[in-house]
């Protein structure tokens, strides 16, 4: 696999040492970002057990969270916004819209999505301007595909991954039959080699080709859920375009995860949850972006000769300056946030902007320089003294280090994830698995450790080898 532009990221070394736990305790005790665990909730395994109400304290023996890329922590900072988002609505009740409370964290109601989407735009590599908090995911691709699928008579076709998410797949599905089109003629999926999990750029660029002439947009996760795979965004962003698509990311699993640079990128449009990497909460309100080029206002003609990029419009993408006129003259706010629709939950905003405040205090690259780290030890640790003969496994995403996140996805040798999954939850571990034999390993550089890799393939190895002796 050729990585980001195409060169090939080192490995890492280490020492003879490396598989011990004193090793890894070295590991964290150099960890420049180690006190950022400390603003995160951690379940023990006193609560995973007997499934009472959380309590910060309540255990010692913590559990190992290996499942950020399913959903994140909470951020301890979640109920210290939370009551001064209550405190603000009893205190005020409607004059919330439009006044803050001292020494609150949250800016008033009306302007609290902008909190919020500055603090992503940092994220995503975008202007403040270029990015909206709003929505969940899905609904959030249905808004934009309703803006950038425009089908004509020769270009209708839309390029997606081959194991898309189904929340990609339904709803370009949808958007293809809402022009009155078939699906099945008009979705391509792009896939790897039979028997592989990688797809290559050179082959999303061979797809590109072939469909440059009947294709209209390519929509494509940054990273795929399934395997990992981070994919060559400014890259296949770049080709595309050139060959007349509209370029779309999904970036569920990147946001939080690795370095974007959307605006850098000129990217077209972008959507992603903030419940993964992002720690806002199950189910949280997500965000999008939209390039600079695709959200201009153009009003020299006057308020009734208004140009801009027909999009699926509401009230709250109204500009604030004329958003209480009530006169029904839609004038969009120009960026991303004309695309909003309706007025943002104030309680989802709330955690978002709680677990935005931890990502202020540090940043992506350096997040990423130690996620970098802590896959490489987790890969070197799990490879140590196997073969590919002796291996109970096969580690299906991408062995270089800038082609992948923070995720390792594991393929079981078939009947052992039964096995496998069990003694990882009687262990106190959680990660993620994928009927019907794959585990998703995502240490997550916010608040996962060296040492709890250590003590994950410990336990892993294990369970292996328990699970092979028993079939």
């Amino acid at each position: 696999m050729n990585g980001v532009n195409g060169v090939k990221a080192p490995k890492p070394v280490f020492p003879a040492e490396a598989a011990s736990k004193e090793y890894a305790a070295s590991l964290d005790a150099a960890d420049p970002l180690r006190e950022l665990r400390d603003q995160f909730i951690i379940p023990s395994k006193a609560n995973l057990e007997t499934k009472k109400l959380a309590k910060p304290g309540l255990s010692e023996d913590l559990s190992i969270y290996f499942c950020g890329n399913s959903l994140g922590l909470q951020p301890k900072a979640v109920a210290k916004y939370m009551e001064a988002q209550l405190d603000t609505w009893a205190s005020m009740g409607v004059r919330g819209h439009f006044n803050a409370l001292e020494d609150s964290p949250l800016k008033e109601w009306q302007l609290l999505s902008e909190q919020a989407a500055a603090s992503m735009a940092k994220m995503v590599g975008a202007a403040p301007e270029e990015v909206a908090a709003m929505g969940t995911l899905t609904m959030n691709l249905h808004c934009l595909l309703a803006s950038f699928y425009k089908p004509s008579e020769t270009k209708r076709k839309i390029l997606m991954d081959w194991k898309a998410f189904p929340s990609d797949h339904y709803a370009i599905e949808s958007h293809i039959a809402w022009h009155g089109l078939c699906s099945k003629e008009n979705m391509v999926l792009i896939g790897p080699d039979e028997g592989e999990y990688e797809i290559s750029t050179e082959k999303i660029l061979g797809y590109i080709d072939k469909h440059a002439s009947d294709a209209a947009l390519i929509l494509l996760p940054g990273i795929q859920y399934y395997t990992g795979q981070l994919f060559d965004m400014p890259r296949i962003t770049k080709y595309a375009q050139e060959r007349g698509l509209t370029v779309g990311w999904d970036l569920a699993h990147a946001y939080g995860n690795v370095e974007l640079k959307m605006h850098e990128w000129n990217v077209d449009f972008a959507a992603w949850c903030t419940y993964k990497y992002g720690n806002a909460g199950p189910g949280a309100m997500g965000g999008i972006y939209v390039h600079e080029k695709h959200g201009k206002v153009d009003d020299s003609a006057g308020d009734d000769a208004l140009k801009f990029r027909h999009r699926l419009t509401g009230w709250y993408g109204g500009d604030r300056s004329v958003r209480f006129k009530m006169d029904n003259k839609f004038k969009p706010i120009p960026g991303a946030g004309g695309f909003q629709v309706s007025n943002p939950s104030v309680i989802d905003l709330t955690t978002l902007c709680a677990s935005l405040s931890v990502f202020d205090q540090t940043s992506i690259p350096a997040l990423r320089q130690k996620s970098l780290s802590l896959t490489a030890y987790l890969e070197h640790l799990l490879l140590k003294d196997t073969t590919d003969k002796t291996r109970q496994f096969t580690i299906i995403t991408p062995s270089d280090p800038h082609a992948r996140g923070a995720q390792l996805s594991l393929l079981l040798k078939p009947g052992l994830l039964h096995t496998v999954s069990q003694r990882l939850q009687d262990a106190g571990i959680i990660c993620d698995k994928r009927e019907p034999d794959v585990v998703r390993v995502a240490p997550v550089p916010l608040y996962n450790t060296f040492s709890e890799v250590w003590k994950f393939v410990e336990v892993l190895k294990g369970a292996l080898g328990e699970g092979a002796a028993s079939s």
